[in-house]
């Protein structure tokens, strides 16, 4: 009888590791094969990220947006006119200099609103050698192999486990599995939501530059500047975050107990995707972009 329960219960053990590691398989699946993928994703321009989108974004700029920037063009430059006749006392104080600023000012908000796809480029290019510059100096893979350290500890644990401790461990890697998954929809989340931001800003960008060369209206062009800068450097800021998760990642190695290890790797890619979220305004805040 006694051998009977003995191999009832070894064929409950066999089944309940059989779970555990069929979770551990997939655990670390997603978001390895996402974490893995941040650097060539963030270090992407508007353009190499999709052509398609792009191409749309910059033909609503060109035959829509522009035509719009014209008018904001001559809107400012009356402004500025009428600005520059008032400060010289109703032309009172004549000066022939003034003439020749003004047409400056017009020639500069005219060429920049003609290249601003290209100052927006420009920008966006120095943010992707940042990037690459930032993916070359982390040491390390981004892409970290937590599974064969947890199963490797797993395996040096699991003969001494009684029946109770498989459930719960069981239940811990489901849970844990689950919220894993949740995450690498959350950092997918981020990388589509910046770049839908970027798309966003470059596809109004000759509105704002159509009111740079103005004393009162150019804090809108100067804060749209900010902003694209701050775009182009948040990916900069998601490269640390991941090479900080993947220092504190490689630390579970060293992890006596298999149920703080799981929970570690569980918090630390919490901590990853929370440290996402922040990028943009971290980045916002340190470009005082609004």
């Amino acid at each position: 009888m006694g051998g009977i329960i003995e191999k009832i219960t070894e064929f409950i053990k066999d089944m309940l590791k059989g779970w555990i590691l069929s979770n551990l398989d997939s655990m670390f699946t997603d978001v390895n094969d996402k974490v893995g993928t941040i650097a060539g994703e963030v270090g992407m321009t508007p353009s190499a990220w999709n052509a398609g989108i792009f191409g749309m974004v910059r033909t609503l700029s060109e035959n829509v947006v522009i035509p719009i920037a014209g008018m904001v063009i001559s809107f400012v430059l009356i402004y500025e006119l009428i600005s520059m006749v008032i400060d010289k006392n109703n032309m009172h104080d004549f000066d022939t200099g003034l003439f020749f600023r003004f047409l400056g000012k017009a020639c500069i908000a005219v060429m920049l609103v003609s290249k601003t796809f290209d100052i927006v480029m420009a920008v966006f290019d120095v943010g992707s050698y940042v990037v690459a510059q930032a993916a070359g100096s982390i040491s390390g893979s981004t892409s970290i192999d937590v599974e064969a350290a947890l199963v490797s500890m797993l395996n040096s644990q699991i003969d001494t486990m009684e029946i109770g401790e498989l459930i719960r461990l069981g239940l811990e890697t489901m849970i844990i599995s689950l919220c894993m998954k949740i995450m690498s929809v959350l950092i997918t989340v981020v990388l589509y939501g910046r770049m839908i931001e970027i798309y966003l800003y470059v596809s109004v960008a000759p509105i704002p530059a159509a009111t740079a060369t103005n004393r009162e209206w150019g804090s809108i062009g100067t804060n749209y500047l900010k902003g694209l800068i701050a775009l182009a450097f948040q990916g900069f800021f998601i490269m640390v975050c991941v090479a900080i998760y993947a220092v504190l990642v490689s630390g579970i190695t060293v992890a006596a107990d298999l149920h703080s290890a799981l929970w570690s790797v569980g918090a630390y890619t919490v901590i990853l995707c929370f440290s996402l979220f922040k990028t943009g305004s971290v980045s916002k805040s340190i470009f005082n972009a609004h």
